[in-house]
């Protein structure tokens, strides 16, 4: 394992006390990552050899299938058959399947499909999904290292830091609006950085508003999320929308955001 991905972890597992699920209950959570093997191989070589490093995307979708966590990983053209990242998930107590590859103008993009083995339902917990997020980037930065440039836990964990940072009350972005009677949509657009996916669910519920399913979408130095949210099985009435987005400005836009140290 990684030192790096200890240190990724050990950050995700300091808010295990909360423990927020997104659908129903389970017991802790202990992840950890493979170690790479001898033969797996993360890059086929193939891509070209050019200065232009593309944007890393990686996609957790909670919402396309109902009964398992669909994964998307996305680097150019430059990704493999990402051996070691199947194994290194497969390590935090997951069944993993490569559910298919694509091609487009943005470039390879990796499918899986995710379920837990111990239930083989899909992962619901906020600090497992971190877990999975951050096993990615850290497999990322640690075959492709040229990605660091281009992610925001590069800045600490990667080969080279980002060259440009991003100011957060900038790049900060929240709206809310009904989605149907009985739930609402949330964006949130923001700078990247470990446990964000916790701390959203967090603040979230944290006056109780439920979350029910979601996406989130690790893009370069911004995270984006898009959670179903409701009040006591209903929509989320206009003053409540309101006070939603303030307790996630507010706590995203806070110092103290931008300044810890993982």
């Amino acid at each position: 394992m990684s030192w790096c991905l200890i240190s990724f972890l050990s950050y995700i597992l300091a808010f295990s006390h909360y423990s927020v699920r997104l659908l129903s209950s389970t017991t802790g959570i202990n992840p950890r990552a493979a170690a790479p093997s001898a033969t797996a191989v993360e890059n086929d070589g193939s891509f070209p050899d050019t200065d232009m490093v593309p944007t890393p995307k990686v996609i957790i979708d909670q919402d396309s299938d109902p009964y398992a966590t669909v994964v998307e990983i996305t680097f150019g053209d430059r990704l493999g058959a990402l051996l070691d990242t199947m194994n290194a998930l497969k390590s935090l107590g997951l069944n993993v399947t490569k559910a298919n590859v694509y091609l487009d103008s943005s470039g390879k993009h990796n499918k899986f499909c995710i379920t837990k083995a111990s239930t083989g339902r899909k992962v619901e917990e906020p600090e497992l999904l971190e877990a999975i997020r951050l096993t990615i980037i850290n497999n990322l930065l640690e075959f492709h290292p040229e990605s660091s440039s281009q992610l925001a836990m590069g800045a600490t964990f990667g080969a080279e830091p980002p060259k440009e940072t991003v100011d957060v009350d900038i790049a900060t972005r929240i709206r809310v609006h009904d989605d149907g009677p009985d739930r609402s949509l949330l964006h949130v657009e923001t700078a990247d950085h470990p446990g964000l996916l916790v701390e959203l669910v967090k603040t979230i519920t944290d006056i109780n508003v439920a979350v029910e399913s979601g996406e989130f979408d690790t893009e370069g130095l911004l995270a984006k999320a898009k959670f179903h949210v409701s009040y006591k099985g209903k929509a989320l009435i206009k003053p409540l929308q309101q006070v939603l987005a303030n307790s996630l400005r507010y706590y995203l836009r806070r110092p103290t955001t931008e300044e810890a140290s993982f």
